[in-house]
């Protein structure tokens, strides 16, 4: 496994650990009472993920192209490995979660208190910073997974547009890059390919699941809804994500050859 490989692995988990950890965002902001300061903290954390979302395809695209000089011409292992990277990423998420957010809820707080983000990241690297990361690490209660079940109110719209769409934008630049050694002619007309799929993703996240959270956080906010069944919410959400990036390896190689395909008809 060269280099490249190694670094495109860490962004990829990277990226997926991140995104999982966001589905707190709103607990801790409801716990709070301080939503929009929540994500502006978090938002620091998104732009990690966003930076390392931007080298994930460039590296991907060099392996590729080296592959393509040397005569190789399917390298599918590699490119499994990265989506394997998203599954045990999403899973170490969701048990991070409950640390993730006392230790965010504690961020929150001090910032309200000091409205200074160098002094609160100075404060994290302290000594009593990293005694609070460590008195406060927990899993996941029990309690949240033994009550989960399919009944009349499981969300089952939600929960299959979720994993849909996670599984769409799991593939959505792997399927645009692996397709170059499907169509070598056309391999950078799919590689921008990659940003139409992900759009489509993107709409179905902001349209049909962004907006259903937010009118949850709300109804919690306003004590129309217990905040335990939002959690549960939460938990569903998580287990999608799971499922797609599991569906994603499913995905993979019909996609590639999909946009190797409508590459060359555009």
């Amino acid at each position: 496994m060269t280099s490249q490989i190694l670094i495109v692995l860490i962004l990829t988990f990277l990226i997926n650990l991140i995104s999982t950890l966001s589905y707190s965002v709103r607990i801790v902001g409801i716990r709070t009472g301080r939503i929009a300061i929540s994500f502006a903290l978090f938002n620091i954390l998104l732009l990690i993920s966003r930076t390392a979302n931007g080298f994930q395809a460039p590296l991907l695209a060099k392996t590729v192209e080296n592959d393509i000089k040397h005569g190789i011409f399917d390298n599918t292992i590699i490119f499994r490995y990265v989506i394997f990277s998203c599954t045990l990423a999403t899973i170490l998420g969701g048990f991070l979660i409950p640390t993730f957010q006392r230790i965010l809820s504690r961020a929150v707080l001090n910032f309200s208190t000091h409205k200074s983000l160098p002094k609160l990241i100075i404060r994290g690297f302290t000594k009593n910073g990293i005694l609070y990361f460590k008195d406060n690490m927990a899993v996941p209660a029990r309690g949240n997974i033994t009550q989960i079940s399919t009944d009349k109110e499981f969300p089952w719209k939600i929960f299959i547009l979720n994993t849909v769409a996670v599984a769409v934008l799991t593939v959505g630049v792997l399927s645009s890059v692996y397709a170059a050694y499907l169509n070598p002619e056309y391999r950078t007309t799919a590689s921008s390919l990659s940003a139409f799929i992900n759009g489509f993703a993107t709409i179905l996240l902001s349209i049909f699941i962004d907006p259903h959270l937010s009118v949850m956080t709300d109804d919690v906010m306003l004590g129309k809804c217990p905040e335990a069944v939002f959690r549960k919410y939460i938990v569903y959400i998580i287990i999608a994500r799971l499922l797609g990036t599991i569906i994603a390896q499913l995905l993979f190689l019909p996609g590639a050859s999909l946009i190797a395909f409508i590459a060359t008809k555009i």
